[in-house]
């Protein structure tokens, strides 16, 4: 078999303005020339080939579209995408609508089929159902344009938070606290005054460091204001959108549609998972909130409450004054220049992987391109776009690029992060490990039959384990002393890891506490879909977390997992159980090859072909359990 080649990227603006545009045109005729034979495959296995090979299609340039939208330099490719995407979409809802399509593969249940062939019949005949097919012809065609608007408006909000960037100007002298280097690369104007911005190279360093309380809230007030006013009436009329489509489909809200085709089920599923963790969390948060607060009076006697502005203040200093972890001592040890081949490296040993720079020309200079290899078989390739610039995504996340089917198509993946390009704190390490967990879980996945399963695929509520898992390799002395070091070139020290380790664990309930308040506002507002968004939203941050929101804020304007996630941000959380309970079967060695080969092969490479709980239980040889997250939340 000759070896499957990469994606080949353009060379100029008019190549990416041709892909951006012309891509998904070229897609939706090949959809439409498979969908067109369908009804006459002569064979069960023809008709799920056929419309296997038009997902391929359909995906493909859905993943590059989207990838454009949110990563390419010039404006006019990102809005060149953000057209083709609306395109696309209204392509894939269409073709769930479409009856002689449904006909076409449900003339096919029953028939004899392998266990995965049957499995994925089942989903692509429920995704019919779920699209509205049964419906008469008068709600098919409001379905139709409640989906297009959906698209429409979920691509505004991202944009506006991609675009909504926000600067606050504060005296160089009210940034006490923040690292030497930090400080170096902002030089105070003419006037006295330093100039931040709401990039995360300048928001996590100032709301962890910055001694000034005025500092932290003048920039984590800009922050939550993100996207804010133009984002108000946008998500307002996305939430109609959703709850009139979840209607007409039957449902009693949209959280009802959203669940049922994930592990957790329903929506009431929920509610029930929200109020176990908010059981299990409220006693350690209640305990640990005074501790806080007495430290922040030792700054500001009149302070009445901890807010969000104050939390990873206080807790780094919490954690440097009880536990002699300093948050800038541990930075010093984490160069990007290290970090990033020692990630490499993590992944590389833990999964009998290689990763081969490539140079190739791709959307920004800043791209880092690695072939995937275990010994010379290239098992795909990965982009990593790891650095801060103006209308680039302004999160990070792992984005499909082209989906792997098995014998066809190598799959690829790409990380777009804001990283700092100098020290990076620990939390930005942890977040790079549990962003390549998804990558390495996207080329992994990507040997399937069906383009349905590829990757990262699965249940929604399951894709966060694998990710949620790799930060542990971020606390783990040995695996840090392969590629930190300080001023003295000495890796960080094993004592202090462990330290940090300890200390992590204190405010681990308030942070649950801060993770649910998440998951209560994206679950409740696609169920109560409240008049005022603004008042309805701080009142459940407040009903969760004793770490009070900043009043008159309006961080749900900025919330971008409102688009995707929609109504089950609680996946996080969901997650995190799964992950801790995945965490134990290692025991005190994360390097376990014999560990390291069963999870590789019973929870990343089958990508989506077998239910995530399926997964674990191949895994672990037993149902995942509340139990390991549990003792986690103690701080065990």
């Amino acid at each position: 078999m000759e070896p499957l080649e990469p994606f080949v990227f353009p060379t100029d603006l008019e190549g990416w303005l041709t892909a951006a545009e012309g891509n998904a045109d070229g897609a939706i005729a090949l959809v439409r020339e498979f969908d067109a034979r369908l009804p006459t495959a002569a064979t069960p296995e023809a008709a799920l080939d056929l419309w296997n090979n038009a997902d391929l299609a359909l995906t493909g340039a859905m993943n590059e579209a989207y990838l454009l939208s949110e990563a390419h330099p010039d404006a006019a490719v990102r809005a060149a995408a953000e057209a083709a995407v609306q395109k696309l979409d209204a392509v894939a809802s269409a073709r769930v609508r479409d009856a002689s399509l449904f006909d076409a593969l449900r003339a096919h249940e029953g028939a004899a089929l392998d266990d995965e062939s049957a499995r994925f019949l089942a989903h692509v005949l429920r995704d019919f159902r779920r699209g509205g097919v049964d419906l008469p012809a008068e709600e098919r065609e409001r379905v139709r344009e409640l989906t297009d608007r959906d698209t429409a408006l979920s691509l505004a909000f991202s944009r506006n938070i991609r675009e909504g960037r926000r600067e606050v100007r504060v005296p160089a002298e009210d940034l006490v606290g923040l690292p030497q280097d930090f400080l170096d690369a902002r030089p105070a104007d003419d006037e006295g005054f330093v100039t931040l911005t709401t990039d995360y190279t300048d928001l996590m360093p100032v709301r962890e460091y910055a001694r000034v309380r005025a500092t932290r809230v003048a920039l984590v007030s800009a922050y939550n204001d993100l996207a804010w006013p133009e984002n108000d009436e946008i998500l307002s009329e996305l939430l109609a959108v959703r709850a009139e489509r979840a209607r007409l489909l039957g449902y009693a809200t949209w959280a009802d549609y959203e669940t049922e085709p994930r592990m957790i089920g329903s929506a009431a599923a929920v509610r029930t998972f929200l109020d176990r963790l908010d059981e299990a969390s409220a006693a350690a948060a209640a305990a640990e909130y005074p501790l806080l607060l007495d430290r922040l009076r030792r700054d500001d006697p009149d302070a009445e409450e901890v807010t969000v502005a104050d939390l990873f203040y206080l807790l780094s200093q919490l954690r440097q004054e009880r536990h002699d972890v300093d948050a800038q001592l541990v930075r010093s040890y984490f160069s990007f220049s290290r970090v990033l081949p020692g990630v490499l490296e993590t992944a590389s040993r833990l999964l009998d992987l290689r990763f081969v720079p490539v140079e190739i020309g791709a959307w920004h200079e800043d791209v880092l391109t690695y072939d995937v290899l275990r010994k010379d078989d290239r098992l795909g390739r990965v982009h990593l776009d790891l650095h801060p610039r103006e209308g680039k995504y302004s999160h990070a996340a792992c984005f499909g690029l082209v989906p792997g089917v098995a014998g066809r198509v190598l799959p690829e993946a790409v990380l777009l992060c804001n990283f700092s390009r100098g020290l990076m704190t620990h939390d930005e390490v942890v977040t790079f490990f549990h962003e390549f967990g998804h990558l390495v879980h996207d080329i992994l996945g990507g040997r399937q039959r069906f383009v349905r399963f590829s990757g990262v695929a699965t249940e929604w509520d399951f894709v966060e384990a694998p990710s949620q898992l790799l930060e542990d390799w971020a606390w783990d002395p040995s695996v840090l002393a392969t590629f930190t070091a300080g001023a003295d070139e000495e890796p960080i020290p094993a004592d202090l890891v462990e330290r940090m380790q300890v200390a992590d664990g204190f405010g681990r309930a308030l942070e649950v506490r801060r993770q649910l308040g998440h998951a209560e506002v994206s679950y409740r507002l696609h169920v109560e879909t409240p008049a005022d968004i603004a008042a309805a939203t701080e009142r459940w941050y407040r009903e969760t977390s004793p770490v009070r929101p900043l009043p008159g804020g309006h961080s749900y304007a900025g919330f971008g997992h409102l688009t995707g996630y929609g109504s089950c941000y609680y996946t996080y959380q969901w997650s995190l159980v799964i992950a801790r309970d995945l965490r134990a079967a290692f025991g005190d060695d994360l390097m376990n090859p014999a560990v390291a080969e069963r999870y590789r092969r019973e929870i990343l490479e089958p990508g989506g072909s077998r239910d995530g709980a399926d997964l674990v239980e191949r895994f672990l040889g037993r149902p995942y359990t509340f139990d390991a997250y549990r003792q986690w939340l103690s701080g065990n």
